[in-house]
């Protein structure tokens, strides 16, 4: 078990809390956490916290959210469980347990809203963050003022499958050195990202230099697509769930298909789904004004 250590970039406002089972997370709240409407933001597999674009960030900000954002255990500057063996092949045919499921990764996401020191959140999650934000509001619903589940799907492994030739991206490891890691990046982006609006390769080179110098660590990442593989399908458990909810998915995600929103929408009563042309596995600019006025709509609509 390790903790990295912050990169010369530097995480001047970033705060340590300790979650559980010897897990420590790495956290930023940005805006006021006291007066600002609380949203706790979720990111997907592999993703540190400084995956999320500082200007939407930013935006949230200015819309009246204090926002709280973290390292999963296993990526960033949260605990890496280096001493946990995993066999992916073993996990997804149900011959081995993951060394965690959704369920630990909910309670990290709780320890996070503890340490902030909200009761309850408005709770967004994109890709695999939507799978904790989901298993967030099914196990603990009072802590859950709306679910907002990006890109995301239910577990049942008949929905939400990628498209043949985009599975390779979560089980290939990207090269251990920085600028080819960086290209790695750039060539995931371009597979699975938005075809109607492709991210800037500059801004996608930029941004995996910051997280390679952050935490480099393949193997926590793998560690992480078993919690995905071993967690069992949460579509009859979110049957319960009586949150206000947003589905949001990409009608051209190549990597969780968009019957993957669509069930998850399906599954829990009163949601409201958004699925929007052009895009694909990642939130691109030119989405955020729609995303966002649909996440404002929910957020005024809790309980």
């Amino acid at each position: 078990m390790s903790l990295p250590e912050a990169a010369a970039v530097g995480e001047p406002d970033a705060r340590m809390t300790e979650a559980h089972d010897g897990v420590t997370l790495a956290y930023q709240v940005h805006g006021d956490p006291a007066a600002g409407v609380p949203l706790l933001m979720v990111s997907g597999l592999g993703q540190q916290l400084v995956a999320w674009h500082p200007a939407l960030l930013a935006e949230l900000v200015d819309r009246g959210y204090a926002v709280a954002v973290f390292d999963h255990r296993d990526v960033g500057l949260s605990t890496h469980l280096d001493e946990l063996r995993v066999d992916l092949g073993a996990v997804r045919d149900g011959r081995s347990a993951p060394p965690y499921a959704m369920a630990e990764l909910a309670r990290d996401a709780e320890a996070v809203l503890d340490a902030v020191g909200w009761t309850s959140a408005h709770v967004l999650g994109v890709s695999m963050g939507g799978m904790v934000a989901q298993q967030l509001a099914i196990a603990a619903p009072s802590r859950v003022r709306s679910l907002c589940s990006i890109m995301s799907t239910t577990g049942d492994r008949d929905v939400g499958r990628p498209r043949p030739g985009t599975f390779r991206v979560l089980v290939e490891s990207p090269p251990p050195e920085r600028e080819a890691a960086a290209q790695h990046a750039l060539t995931v982006a371009r597979l699975i990202g938005s075809p109607g609006y492709p991210a800037p390769a500059e801004e996608v080179l930029a941004r995996a230099r910051v997280a390679f110098d952050r935490a480099f660590d393949p193997r926590g990442t793998g560690r992480q697509f078993a919690a995905i593989l071993g967690s069992p399908d949460r579509t009859a458990a979110l049957a319960g769930v009586r949150t206000p909810t947003l589905v949001v998915h990409g009608a051209d995600d190549p990597l969780v298909d968009v019957s993957g929103g669509r069930a998850t929408a399906a599954a829990i009563a009163g949601a409201e789904l958004l699925v929007l042309a052009g895009m694909g596995h990642d939130l691109p600019r030119p989405l955020w004004p729609r995303i966002l006025t649909e996440l404002d709509a929910l957020t005024r609509r809790e309980g």
